[in-house]
């Protein structure tokens, strides 16, 4: 069989085969054809929306075919009526039944399978009609309950028993004898449930939902999930593949725009796949054949598959991959041979005669059995654990952290002090030092010691440069003192004297204060930060003082009393050599300046240095004096932070920034940007989701900074709450019905006393009551407590 398709004047919404399969009806809202099925093509049999009486009937919204007489047609019309349609008949008197019993639009129609008079039907106003189409009215009615009924399916296994799903996730079963309550109704989906279809073979019920689930559910006894199939959107619509039990086709909804068939067995990657179609896929319907079947979508199209023009995508499946869990172990999987060689075994005959046998059980499958059979890949798992130190307990050190960790409510320096008693009181040691070293960078004494250094800048600059020039001084009379000592020890004698301060200064060195040459400037062992204890790098006070005093005795007793001053002291004159000459210099080497190639940069142009004067002596004058730039810690804790994030402990990465708060302004964007940090965020949080850590979780969701991940509490919340005596959908906040004015949430459906604190309710049947109660009653029972007959699940 060949791939064919004809075009269509508008989106195709359904289609129905006939008995035989021979023909094919589809249906849309500007479309409602009959075609017949030949070998190559489809042939044009009838076009209903040629009759010159066109209304409002003719827009379809689904399809069904009489299963016994090919002359009947039912439609689902988008204007909430049902019609039966007469094929042997012309112009008006085609349509033989209009049923306008529903109120919004229909959204399925189904003749039964062994009643060729009956159908029914499903509308968006919660309603199913059962017609008689000999009657011009609906037979019975059911109510749902809900908001809208999106697909009803007569049960191949019972002929009285029908199914329907709805928009609140619900699947109920219904007995068509018995229209006042349904049989059986459970939750299958957390979303709206717009597709379901019965096994033919066995009593399966397969849903299709919004979740981007397809659940394969035995109602033999009590509802049970077999399976479940993940898909990347939404399911709109799904059939069983006839003559393969395990096998399920599904089309999209939104996005994806291809045909899937699934082995419920093999539920992560599609059987076969089917990519025809260039828009979505509404409705499909196999031949009679498994390796047949129809489709239209909303490109236009009615489409004929086969199966040998089906892709594959386990073929193009890696077999191969790797992971690590939080234990240091790692699996690895690698690709292996599917079929043993039997080279490496030439003189084996067991080994050849294998070979063959299997070589021979190959050629003789056949073309549709081939197609039939998944793709064989096989893997080999190797366990690997890591030679790292890891403990066995750190998944409870991880739990306990998390829990006991305080990220807000105190300031900086209280939250990081808490934290490292945390981390210290449960074998975490070195987590508790960074949790110090946090504090220490970004505590409350720090910030407002940058606060005063700020407000005071001004004056330290014009101090600093004073003291700056002092040093300058300074360091000039130490080298003049130096070689003076040095020319002394020498004999020296008269060159040196020069250089002398005199005996008056050396006289009044016990009477200098020491303290005045650290007033106004840097302290040069203390730490820089005012009113903090001395650094790991201060010097004992023994040896402070001596070193003060080494250096005051250098000094004329003027500059310590009252700063220097010029005309305290002579002019100094540097040596023009730095050793003492021993024998006298006839040829000496000419000025810089006297070369004529001398490109030398000034020396003044640069923004920090010293100016030299030469006139007569050499003195030293500070142009601009250097500043201290300040010191940011944020390079270094970012690094720090990445450290630990590419260790696998995303828990203090993520724990730090948290607390850290508006001091994360401070670290450099370039180096952790929104995407980093949201990537941390989202690490933690699942990871503490495992744990079911579930309130450290919500907690580290609205501490978020990143709107992205704040939002996360907002999704998922949707509660179903219906009233306990009609059934109703609860419109307002609170267990007030507005419909019959009751309030039957206050009794507890077992002791039926009046409930004061939780409330636990079935979404399914809206009953509940004292949860100890509940759960014990559905324990022992499965069964409601008030006798509606639902099989309550507590969860």
């Amino acid at each position: 069989m060949a791939t064919f398709f004809v075009q269509q004047e508008g989106p195709v919404n359904a289609l129905a085969l006939n008995r035989d399969n021979t023909q094919v009806a589809i249906g849309g809202r500007n479309v409602f054809k009959v075609y017949a099925i030949e070998d190559d093509r489809f042939r044009e049999v009838c076009n209903v929306r040629g009759s010159k009486h066109l209304n409002s009937n003719f827009s379809c919204n689904d399809v069904s075919w009489n299963p016994v007489d090919d002359h009947y047609l039912a439609t689902a019309t988008t204007n909430g009526h049902v019609c039966v349609w007469n094929l042997s008949k012309m112009g008006k008197a085609m349509q033989e039944q209009d049923y306008q019993d529903h109120g919004r639009t229909v959204n399925k129609v189904n003749f039964h399978a062994a009643e060729p008079n009956r159908l029914i039907s499903g509308s968006q106003d919660g309603t199913m009609r059962y017609f008689d189409i000999r009657v011009k009215s609906a037979v019975a009615v059911f109510y749902s309950n809900t908001e809208s009924v999106r697909d009803v399916q007569f049960s191949p296994h019972n002929p009285y028993t029908f199914s329907a799903v709805s928009d609140n996730g619900s699947v109920q079963l219904w007995d068509i004898r018995k229209s006042e309550k349904c049989m059986l109704q459970y939750t299958a989906h957390s979303g709206p449930v717009f597709a379901c279809d019965w096994h033919p073979e066995c009593a399966w019920l397969a849903t299709a939902s919004r979740d981007k689930t397809i659940k394969v559910w035995d109602l033999t006894n009590r509802p049970t999930l077999d399976y479940t199939i993940h898909t990347i959107a939404s399911i709109g619509h799904v059939k069983w593949r006839p003559q393969r039990k395990f096998h399920i086709t599904s089309c999209a909804l939104v996005i994806d725009c291809s045909i899937n068939i699934w082995d419920i067995r093999r539920p992560y990657i599609p059987f076969a796949s089917f990519n025809e179609h260039k828009d979505i896929a509404s409705r499909l319907a196999f031949k009679g054949d498994p390796h047949v079947f129809l489709s239209s979508g909303r490109d236009c199209t009615l489409y004929q598959h086969s199966f040998n023009d089906a892709s594959r995508p386990a073929s193009k499946a890696n077999p191969q991959g790797i992971t690590m869990n939080q234990k240091g172990e790692i699996v690895f999987a690698r690709k292996v041979p599917v079929l043993p060689s039997s080279s490496s075994n030439n003189n084996s005959n067991t080994s050849s005669s294998l070979a063959k046998a299997t070589v021979g059980f190959m050629r003789k499958i056949s073309t549709s059995q081939a197609i039939d059979q998944f793709h064989l890949a096989a893997s080999a798992l190797t366990s690997f654990r890591l030679s790292c130190d890891v403990t066995d307990d750190t998944e409870q050190q991880f739990a306990a952290l998390a829990k006991n960790y305080m990220l807000h409510g105190r300031s900086v320096s209280e939250l990081c002090e808490r934290n490292s008693a945390v981390a210290r009181e449960f074998g975490k040691p070195h987590i508790s030092v960074i949790w110090k070293i946090v504090k220490t960078m970004y505590g409350e004494e720090f910030r407002q010691n940058s606060s005063v250094n700020s407000t005071n800048r001004e004056e330290v600059s014009l101090q600093s440069q004073k003291n700056s020039t002092a040093a300058g001084i300074e360091s000039n009379l130490n080298n003049v003192r130096d070689m003076e000592a040095d020319q002394k020890s020498k004999g020296g004698g008269d060159q040196s004297a020069q250089y002398s301060g005199g005996d008056d200064e050396t006289e009044n060195e016990d009477q200098v204060d020491h303290s005045s040459i650290y007033t106004n400037g840097f302290p040069t062992y203390l730490n820089f930060r005012n009113d903090l204890p001395k650094g790991d790098f201060s010097f004992g006070e023994n040896e402070l003082d001596m070193e003060l005093e080494t250096i005051n005795s250098n000094y004329p007793s003027s500059y310590h009393r009252g700063g220097f001053n010029s005309t305290d002291c002579p002019d100094w004159i540097l040596p023009s050599e730095a050793f003492p000459i021993r024998t006298d210099i006839t040829d000496r080497s000419p000025q810089p300046e006297q070369f004529t190639n001398h490109h030398s940069p000034d020396i003044s142009e640069e923004p920090h240095s010293f100016q030299v004067e030469e006139q007569g002596s050499a003195k030293l004058t500070i142009v601009k004096p250097l500043e201290r730039q300040p010191w940011q810690p944020g390079r270094i804790l970012v690094e720090a932070l990445k450290h630990h994030a590419i260790l696998g402990d995303i828990q203090t990465a993520t724990c730090i920034l948290i607390v850290l708060g508006d001091c994360r302004k401070c670290l450099p964007n370039e180096l952790l940007d929104e995407s980093l940090q949201e990537h941390w965020l989202l690490g933690y949080i699942e990871l503490l989701t495992r744990h079911q850590l579930w309130t450290s979780a919500t907690q580290v969701i609205n501490l978020s900074w990143l709107s992205s991940i704040h939002q996360l509490n907002q999704q998922s919340t949707r509660i179903s709450t219906n009233c306990a005596a009609c059934r109703r959908p609860l419109l307002r906040v609170g267990w007030l019905c507005d419909r019959c004015h009751c309030a039957k949430y206050s009794a507890c459906s077992v002791c039926e006393r009046p409930v004061r604190g939780l409330y636990a309710w079935c979404q399914g049947c809206s009953h509940g009551g004292h949860p100890n109660h509940v759960k014990k009653w559905i324990k022992e029972r499965g069964v409601c407590p008030t006798g509606c007959g639902h099989q309550c699940e507590y969860r």
